[in-house]
């Protein structure tokens, strides 16, 4: 099967590594120029829980249109990206390529609707692998805990349990889910409670908790993200979200969360697809969002200093 992996930052790199070992004809498409010949010039290595070992079956370029017609488009990006890669997309890949799109936080399924056909798109949602790019063509990942998948609709198609197998022959644990749309609100619920918390407050998830404030704040960003999942109809598979984030939470202690990463970096973050959905779907249902609101609006404002720094 030709592959091609959008956005190959440290998942992407995972997805390609591992998918071109299983004998796929794997390309890399990323905007990171130095990436991109990397891996031409040497290979990927790939470090971490799947062992330490350099790639040399992936084909790189910073072009979409280098690609040509594909079977599968993993979209790996940004979810602020989406859009973006869909409408290069669509007049490359063929007409009859799935297209899975992995990113963190909601609406990425519209975003690809704006410039292409939805009914060869699928979701995906990644969960526990802890991944990093250490440099040009070196990418490390602590976990492979699950990747899940469903179709936009619901349902558990031939075409999702074929793309099942695929992960899984590919080394990954992988699971095809009727209900994507459920666990990709519980993985919000868990992303909005630590993402701009973290990344406003400066501190790890376990500092975030062990601080009683700036927790009380993570959960009210999570209690206004979980009011609106609820007027959306999501058949949450707990009844108690404070419960189910904190455990989640508390076996990731010593991590921070992508946005206060970018942050670190001084690059601008997904905040519009995380703690930034929450005022949109509360003004859908007249919810009140003050926590995310203002957490937002504080992450907006950082990053419009790093954009003067780098005119």
């Amino acid at each position: 099967m030709k592959v091609v992996v959008v956005g190959a930052g440290a998942m992407g790199s995972v997805y390609a590594a591992l998918l071109a070992e299983a004998g796929h004809e794997v390309w890399a498409v990323d905007a990171w120029a130095e990436h991109v010949d990397r891996i031409n010039a040497t290979g990927l290595r790939l470090e971490g829980a799947s062992g330490d070992r350099v790639i040399r079956l992936i084909r790189a370029t910073t072009r979409i249109e280098d690609v040509g017609v594909c079977d599968l488009c993993i979209i790996a990006t940004k979810a602020s990206a989406v859009g973006i890669v869909a409408q290069g997309l669509a007049p490359v890949i063929g007409p009859d390529a799935l297209v899975l799109t992995i990113q963190n936080g909601l609406g990425a399924g519209d975003r690809i609707a704006q410039y292409m056909p939805t009914q060869n798109v699928l979701l995906g949602v990644a969960d526990g692998f802890g991944a990093s790019l250490k440099g040009p063509g070196h990418a490390f990942h602590s976990a492979m805990k699950l990747i899940r998948l469903g179709e936009i609709q619901g349902g558990l198609t031939t075409r999702l349990k074929r793309l099942e197998v695929l992960w899984q022959e590919a080394g990954f644990k992988a699971r095809a889910f009727a209900d994507i749309h459920q666990l990709i609100w519980e993985k919000f619920l868990c992303n909005v409670t630590l993402s701009a918390p973290c990344t406003v407050f400066d501190c790890t998830v376990g500092e975030l908790m062990n601080d009683p404030e700036h927790w009380a704040v993570a959960m009210g960003c999570m209690q206004e993200a979980y009011a609106a999942g609820m007027a959306e109809g999501i058949q949450f598979s707990f009844e108690d979200p404070i419960a189910y984030v904190s455990n989640f939470a508390a076996m990731l202690q010593s991590a921070s969360p992508s946005m206060r990463q970018d942050h670190l970096a001084r690059r601008a973050s997904e905040i519009d697809a995380i703690n930034g959905m929450v005022p949109i779907m509360g003004a859908r249902h007249g919810i009140a969002t003050p926590y995310n609101s203002t957490l937002s609006a504080v992450v907006r404002a950082r990053e419009a200093e790093f954009i003067k720094e780098n005119r």
